[in-house]
């Protein structure tokens, strides 16, 4: 059974910074996609980040040069590493593997960011 088991979300204050962790079993992480979507309350899920598994990345206009993206094929882990947060990152985080064919998803983790 396939699982991505996010961690690292909560409560920082603005200008903060936290690092959000997705570990995942039962698949051959080196051969997928990972990405980091989040959903804030009202609004569509977006994309966040996304590293292959050539390690070519992707980061969303509001988030390049404040959050970096990073996996270890060793721990089956992928990496979020935001700073500077704001406000506007408050969202639901989920890590999502992505094959060719399969895609997975996590129960997400909450990060709010106050002001």
């Amino acid at each position: 059974q396939v699982q991505l088991v996010e961690s690292g979300g909560g409560l920082v204050q603005a200008g903060g910074s936290l690092r959000l962790s997705c570990a995942a079993s039962s698949i051959t992480f080196s051969a997928y996609t990972m990405s980091w979507h989040r959903q804030a309350p009202g609004r569509e899920r977006e994309l966040v980040a996304q590293i292959t598994s050539l390690s070519d990345i992707n980061y969303a206009g509001s988030v390049k040069g404040r959050f970096t993206i990073s996996r270890d094929n060793r721990k089956n882990t992928v990496y979020l590493q935001m700073n500077s947060l704001t406000p506007e990152d408050t969202a639901v985080y989920y890590c999502t593997a992505l094959s060719a064919s399969l895609q997975y998803w996590g129960q997400g983790t909450q990060v709010t960011v106050s002001s």
